[in-house]
C-alpha cells in the first residue's frame, strides 16, 4: 500500500516514534532472547563470547567506514566524536572534558542504551554488546588510539568517562 502524501517508499517514511519508543521496540525482544540464551550457558563464558563477537563486529564496521572515509588520524577521530550523528545526538548526552593534540576525554551523563538495558535487568548484556566494543572500535579506527574508561552508566555509575589517547 502506497501513501498519497509522500513519494518515499513506505519503508523510508518517518515512523513517528520517539527514540525511546524505537529503543524499547528494538531492544526489549533482543534482550529477552539474549537472556534466554544466557540461561543455556555458563554465564561468565556467555558474556565473554558476547564481548568477543560484538567487538569483532564493531571492528568490521569501523574498518568498512575507514575504507569509505580514508582519514583515520586522531584529528579525524576527534572530529567524529565532537560531531555525532543524528542518532547519537538523540541517545547520548556528553561534555568534552579534555581536548588536546594527544587526548580526548568525554563525560557521558545520559545514554539511552544504558537506560534501556538497565531497565530490563540486562546491564551485563548491554555492556558486553555495546560498551565493551568501544575499545575495539577505536583500535580499528587507528591502532595508535588507546581508550581507557573506569565508569559506565551501564554498570550504574553516574557517568561514563571515555578517554582516548593518541600514542605514536
Amino acid at each position: 500500500m502506497n501513501t498519497k502524501n509522500s513519494d518515499k517508499h513506505k519503508f523510508m517514511q518517518d515512523s513517528e516514534m520517539t527514540f525511546q519508543e524505537v529503543f524499547d521496540f528494538s531492544f526489549q525482544r533482543f534482550i529477552s532472547i539474549i537472556q534466554g540464551l544466557a540461561g543455556e550457558f555458563e554465564k561468565d563464558n556467555f558474556i565473554e563470547i558476547l564481548k568477543r563477537i560484538s567487538s569483532e563486529t564493531a571492528s568490521e564496521d569501523i574498518l568498512q567506514g575507514k575504507t569509505e572515509n580514508r582519514l583515520n588520524d586522531f584529528t579525524s577521530f576527534k572530529e567524529w566524536v565532537r560531531n555525532p550523528s543524528r542518532l547519537m545526538k538523540h541517545v547520548l548526552t556528553f561534555d568534552i572534558v579534555e581536548d588536546t593534540d594527544r587526548v580526548l576525554e568525554i563525560k557521558v551523563t545520559e545514554c539511552l542504551w544504558a537506560k534501556t538495558f538497565r531497565e530490563n535487568g540486562a546491564s551485563d548484556i548491554g555492556y558486553a554488546t555495546l560498551c565493551h566494543t568501544d575499545f575495539a572500535g577505536c583500535q580499528a579506527f587507528n591502532e595508535n588510539i588507546r581508550m581507557t574508561r573506569s565508569r559506565t552508566l551501564m554498570h550504574g555509575d553516574k557517568y561514563c568517562n571515555h578517554r582516548w589517547i593518541w600514542e605514536e
